[in-house]
């Protein structure tokens, strides 16, 4: 459970990590992403019954990467926060999958900190989905169901339609899904 406490209009608080992904100091989301500090974040993809994965294209009103394609949902950690409460959290506050309590969707990988995570740490997480999906018109614009196959083509044709992060979680997904 995250330990951060939000008044309105007040900044968010991160957790600033070290190279072991170690915490070591909290900072503003301003000061994080301003001097490329290395925080926490999450990707969860989304499968429907059709094996399909949902890709969110984000809000213009996002401040970082607006209008572009992205994760099912994906987020930073508030200050506190573990990686498994920021993935059930992201998948409400985003898409409003609620999971049964003490529930979670299934790890798959971790990313390490670099440029195009923009200096996140991520653990990518896997969940199959049959529900009703409710879009935050606040954080997404547009989401739409894909095949995997077709993910991969039309990342390898419009590169600059998708989030930095995402073009570099996107081949790990498809290796561990055997696309090749």
């Amino acid at each position: 459970m995250s330990t951060n406490v939000k008044v309105a209009g007040s900044e968010e608080w991160f957790d600033v990590v070290n190279e072991r992904d170690e915490v070591v100091r909290r900072a503003t989301r301003r000061e994080v992403h301003a001097t490329g500090l290395w925080h926490r974040a999450v990707h969860v993809m989304v499968f429907d019954g059709a094996q399909r994965v949902l890709l969110q294209k984000r809000s213009m009103l996002k401040d970082l990467s607006p209008g572009l394609w992205d994760s099912s949902c994906s987020g930073h950690l508030d200050a506190g926060e573990d990686y498994d409460a920021a993935a059930v959290r992201e998948l409400g506050e985003e898409i409003g999958i609620r999971l049964p309590d003490g529930t979670r969707p299934a790890r798959w990988f971790r990313v390490d900190a670099c440029e195009q995570t923009g200096w996140e740490f991520v653990w990518v997480y896997r969940l199959a989905y049959t529900g009703i999906i409710t879009l935050d018109p606040l954080e997404i614009q547009y989401g739409e169901w894909v095949a995997p196959a077709e993910v991969s083509a039309r990342v390898g044709a419009r590169p600059d339609e998708y989030c930095p992060s995402f073009k570099l979680i996107w081949p790990q997904v498809a290796a561990r899904l055997q696309l090749g």
